[in-house]
């Protein structure tokens, strides 16, 4: 099925720039999108998706009011909702085998959605920017182009991306959002920053950077957010890495080094150092299964520890 636009059917994604021409509506929300302030969200009812991940619940759910994710240059931030039942999924995608990662995003939607008969899906993507490789504009492509290509009507809302969340800084492109969230019970996407980004930030970050495929975190009809299991083979390089300097390693391991939030370096060390410190992941997962963390009254994660 096709995606729609203000009710109107888009044809065939040439490029992004072609869908904004042809298409002004979609320039104007951006730059409304945009200009909202950037709000720091509350971990207390928080669930973070960290790139390759999608979290996905509905207004029902006790535990969780907020999704959100942060540090998108070149990646992709996507909401997709159904209004009829309120379900929400937010993904954090980077171009790694975008047609799972679209249908894994539709398929968490549906999934709580049941046998809906009204309201519909609308979609919001963020992120991106005049990046001088144009792997923005591929990623925000190939993200339109997987919508298109499902077998459900799916309504374009927000097109952030690219050009219209591109600025120029001392003469270098950078996003103007970098991180957003949606409030579950009214579906609202607004740009965000997170001071916390757990549970298991490491663990997480390890499993994308030994180039894990997109997963759904979290277990909404029991509020359980849920790791692995994983695995990674040896990774004698890392140490080489971990005596380069952070410009070395900024440049080689960022898709758009200039770009990059301040912390990028210091999250990637400390990756690098939990792979380093686990050389076997299995013993991360006793038995074969998964960590899983649910929220305490105090908004805190706290690790279920089988018996």
């Amino acid at each position: 099925m096709p995606l729609f636009i203000e009710d109107k059917q888009v044809g065939p994604v040439n490029s992004i720039e072609d869908l904004y021409l042809k298409h002004p509506s979609l320039q104007e929300s951006a730059r409304a999108f945009r200009s909202k302030p950037v709000v720091s969200v509350d971990p207390k009812s928080l669930l973070f998706v960290q790139q390759r991940e999608v979290g996905a619940t509905t207004p029902e759910d006790k535990h969780v009011s907020v999704i959100g994710t942060e540090d998108a240059t070149t990646c992709h931030m996507v909401v997709l909702r159904h209004t009829g039942t309120g379900a929400v999924a937010l993904a954090h995608c980077d171009g790694f085998n975008t047609p799972r990662q679209v249908s894994l995003i539709v398929k968490a939607v549906t999934s709580l959605s049941g046998h809906f008969h009204e309201g519909r899906l609308e979609l919001h993507v963020v992120g991106g920017f005049e990046d001088a490789s144009k792997l923005s504009e591929k990623i925000s492509h190939d993200l339109l182009t997987m919508f298109q290509n499902q077998d459900l009507n799916i309504y374009l809302e927000t097109c952030c991306t690219t050009e219209m969340n591109d600025v120029l800084v001392d003469g270098i492109h950078k996003p103007i959002i970098y991180g957003i969230g949606v409030k579950v019970e009214t579906g609202e996407v607004f740009p965000a920053s997170f001071t916390f980004k757990g549970p298991a930030e490491n663990l997480r970050s390890a499993r994308t950077f030994t180039k894990g495929e997109m997963v759904e975190i979290y277990e909404p009809n029991q509020g359980i957010v849920k790791v692995g299991p994983c695995s990674w083979p040896p990774q004698p390089d890392l140490i080489k890495w971990m005596t380069m300097t952070d410009k070395e390693i900024l440049e080689a391991l960022s898709t758009s080094p200039k770009a990059e939030p301040s912390d990028f370096v210091r999250s990637i060390k400390a990756t690098m150092w939990f792979i380093l410190d686990h050389p076997n992941p299995d013993s991360l997962f006793p038995g074969d299964q998964p960590q899983r963390y649910r929220k305490t009254d105090c908004g805190d994660w706290d690790r279920i520890v089988q018996p």
